[in-house]
This record gives structure tokens, C-alpha cells and sequence, in this order.
């Protein structure tokens, strides 16, 4: 066969460029200044082929020059440090689960689909929510996603958010939703570090499409005035969207109970490792409300019974485009994150509500124990005067930047710097005493 569809057709070279009107390869740059081209072959590769054990040494080598910490990292920013039971990754790790593309076929086995069906259903329980999907990528593309599922419903093109927002995720947002041209505006915060109440009641106008609410903010603090919130969006029948930390909801009111219409998260925090930035998954969750669940993306397990009354497990929503004509597709949601909603399933079912709560009472706990002692030794002060959960914001004395070239010198990961000052922590049940107390001592000996 001398002609391939995919693969290079190098043979072809001459009549491919007459065909497309040009002499040479070199035509198809010839808009390219030649001082930045490059006149030589890339030097790329190692010159030859390397053998298993040769690519073997070669990886060590490189692995070599990643640095080694002592202790977790108290690094900020939304991707926080937990302890994973062991029997998460071996239940996880079993054949019947494994696998790197999301099963999305009607026929796919049965013990998958009650996986999932279990998922949605301790999410449900956890969220209070109604309705839950399985799953999507992580918290950014489910806020996107909730923020499309209001575009399709009410055909509005203005988004509030917080100022408080996780950056990584509203860039997601803008980047999801710049093709429909949605206005994506932000709302100030206050002294506390909470929602500008008066500020929101202003821009809020008959083109607001939804109301988005991080709960708690990036800065880990709580918002205590999301009823307000949720009264001014109904007044004006704005779809609510708040995303929550799931861990938590061990010790604040689930989405459910402010009747919000749509709730979102990452199960990041719920059994999955640190892992350079994933896999992890998205939660979204919606009422019983027929307009929402119709928009939702992805896919819903349901529990059925056969024609003998036995149980039975059936995906009764997918609207991805396989599976809905093109244009009323929803969302290609395709490599989503399965495997990562069966761990959350596995750890919830670990831990139960009392484990929920006992667990967020610690990291509660923890985390302001590390924040009380920073201000007893005169190192800054907290940014915000709200309340705040397992995250907060300090304003060191200092020059953040140097306190924190001096924790990494010493195999310690401190917090995000945000700016010269300012640095967000996090501090989690994998924090004992010893290291928080190891953390401050160690900024006490560059800012004294």
C-alpha cells in the first residue's frame, strides 16, 4: 500500500506542495523572519537508540534532581495534602476497575455501574443534593459546566463570581466559555474575606444568568451570608451554582440546605493523592428539577429491576454526542474521571458521617492551631477576620518570598506565595504538631 490516511506520506511530497500552489516546504515559512529560523537539524534524542535498561538508568537520573521533602507540603491553593487508606488504592487497583478511558457503553458490567450508582448516591448523601452525575474532570470544568447548563436554560450571558474565586479555576471558565461569549463578572469581598453583599445587590440585573458561590473561598474562608445571597439570585430567578470543599461539610450546611440549583466540587479531597495536578474528579450535583437535570453533562446511573424483580444497574442519561444528536449533546464528556469516583465512593464509605465530621474537626483544628501560633510569635497577621477551614491567608512582617526560599532550602514546602507578604497555607490531618511547630520554627529563624 503506498498511499496511508494518517501516517506521513513522504513519497507524496512533490505533489502535495503542487497541489497547494507552492515550490517548496520552505515556501510554507517563507512569512517567517529568517533570523529565528532554525538552519540546522534540532538536536534532539541521544544520537541513538537507547535499550530498556539504558532508558532505565537515564529516567533515575533524572529522578535524582527532583527535590525530596521532609514533611507534606503546607502549600495553599485548593489541591490539599490527605491521608489515602490503603484499601482505597487496592479496591481501585482490581481489574474489574483499572483503566485509563471511562467506560461509557449501556453495556458496561454491572458491578461498574453500582460503583458508580454508590458514588452518586454518598454524594447525594454528603451534598444533599437530589441528583448526581459521574462524573466529570475536576472543579474548574464542573464550574464551567454549571455555568453552561445556566446558558442553555435561561440563554443569559452574564456571570457573577467572587473575587475570592480560585483563579485556576475561573481561568478554566473563561477559557470554556469565551466561544459563546459569556461576560464573566466579578464581585468584591469584604473585611472578612466574604461576599460583598452591597456590592452584589448592585450589579445584579435581568442579564445575570447565575450566581456562582466558593464555599469556602480560595482563601479558606467561610461564607456566612449565602442566604442573603441565594434570596437576591431567586428575586431575579438566577440560577445559583455553589462549589463546595466536601471535607467541609463535616462541619458547615450542605448545598442542599441552602437550596441552591446547582452544586459542584473536586473529589480531590476525598481519597485522592497529590499527583502533579491529577487525575481528579469533578463533582456536580443538581435538584429535582427537570430544566437542570436535562442539562446536566456526563452521564447518571440509575438502579432498576429485571423482568424477575432482580436489581439491575443502567446508565439513564448520557447526552454526549454519541448518544444525542450534535447539536443537543450537552457535553463530550469522554475520558472523565470513573476511577476517581469510585475511590470517592470507597473512601466515603470508609469514613461514614461520623468519620466526615470527626476528620474536618481536626483539620479545622490544626489549621488554626498553626495560624494562632504564627501570630503568637509576632510573624503577621491573618488577612481575613472571617472564620476559615483548613486554608487561610497570611500577611507576614517580612518578605514572603525570602521566608519561603529559606523553608525549601531546609526540605520544607511552604505556603503559595500570593504576593511580597501575603501566602496561602493549608494544613490537614497529614500535619502533625511537630511538623506545624518544625514549619514555624523555621520562619521564626528568617524573620527574627
Amino acid at each position: 500500500m503506498e498511499y496511508h490516511p494518517w501516517l506521513p506520506n513522504l513519497k507524496y511530497i512533490n505533489e502535495m506542495l503542487k497541489e497547494i500552489g507552492v515550490n517548496s516546504i520552505d515556501d510554507l515559512f517563507k512569512d517567517v523572519p529568517e533570523e529565528i529560523k532554525l538552519h540546522r537539524l534540532l538536536n534532539v534524542g541521544y544520537g541513538k537508540p537507547l535499550s530498556e535498561y539504558e532508558i532505565y538508568l537515564r529516567l533515575q537520573e533524572l529522578k535524582s534532581k527532583n527535590t525530596s521533602f521532609k514533611i507534606p507540603p503546607f502549600l495553599g491553593g485548593g489541591v490539599c495534602p490527605h491521608y489515602v487508606p490503603e484499601v482505597v488504592k487496592f479496591v481501585i487497583s482490581r481489574s474489574e476497575f483499572y483503566t485509563s478511558y471511562t467506560p461509557y457503553q449501556p453495556e458496561i458490567n454491572q458491578g461498574l455501574l453500582q460503583a458508580l450508582f454508590e458514588y452518586q448516591s454518598l454524594i447525594a448523601d454528603l451534598f444533599e443534593m437530589e441528583v448526581v452525575n459521574s462524573s466529570l474532570y475536576d472543579w474548574g470544568s464542573a464550574l464551567a459546566e454549571a455555568v453552561l447548563m445556566s446558558y442553555r436554560i435561561n440563554g443569559k450571558k452574564k456571570i457573577i463570581v467572587p473575587r475570592s474565586i480560585n483563579p485556576n479555576h475561573k481561568k478554566v471558565l473563561e477559557t470554556w466559555t469565551s466561544g459563546r461569549e459569556i461576560k464573566i463578572q466579578e464581585v468584591n469581598y469584604d473585611k472578612n474575606g466574604e461576599i460583598n453583599i452591597e456590592e452584589l445587590e448592585k450589579i445584579v440585573d435581568d442579564e445575570v444568568s447565575a450566581i456562582y458561590i466558593q464555599q469556602p473561598n480560595y482563601y479558606g474562608v467561610f461564607e456566612t451570608n449565602i442566604e442573603e445571597i441565594t434570596d437576591i439570585a431567586r428575586k431575579k430567578n438566577i440560577i445559583t451554582i455553589m462549589g463546595v470543599n466536601p471535607l467541609s461539610l463535616g462541619l458547615i450546611k450542605p448545598p442542599g440546605e441552602y437550596d441552591v440549583d446547582i452544586a459542584i466540587g473536586d473529589g480531590q479531597e476525598l481519597g485522592l493523592p497529590l499527583n502533579y495536578g491529577g487525575p481528579y474528579v469533578g463533582i456536580m450535583a443538581t435538584k429535582w428539577n427537570y430544566k437542570l437535570i436535562r442539562q446536566m453533562p456526563g452521564r447518571i446511573v440509575g438502579l432498576t429491576q429485571d423482568t424477575d424483580g432482580n436489581p439491575g444497574y443502567t446508565l439513564i442519561l448520557q447526552t454526549r454526542e454519541q448518544f444525542a444528536r450534535r447539536e443537543k449533546a450537552t457535553s463530550n464528556i469522554t475520558t472523565n474521571e470513573a476511577l476517581m469516583a469510585i475511590a470517592n465512593a470507597v473512601y466515603l464509605s470508609l469514613l461514614g458521617k461520623n468519620g466526615i465530621e470527626n476528620l474536618a474537626k481536626e483539620i479545622y483544628k490544626r489549621s488554626h492551631y498553626a495560624k494562632n501560633l504564627m501570630e503568637k510569635y509576632d510573624l503577621g497577621k491573618i488577612k481575613f477576620y472571617g472564620d476559615f477551614f483548613e486554608e487561610f491567608l497570611f500577611s507576614f512582617n517580612k518578605n514572603y518570598n525570602e521566608i519561603h526560599e529559606r523553608l525549601l532550602s531546609k526540605g520544607i514546602h511552604g505556603g503559595l506565595p500570593i504576593d511580597n507578604n501575603n501566602a496561602l497555607f493549608c494544613i490537614t490531618e497529614v500535619h502533625t504538631k511537630s511538623m506545624i511547630d518544625n514549619l514555624i520554627n523555621e520562619i521564626k529563624e528568617e524573620v527574627y
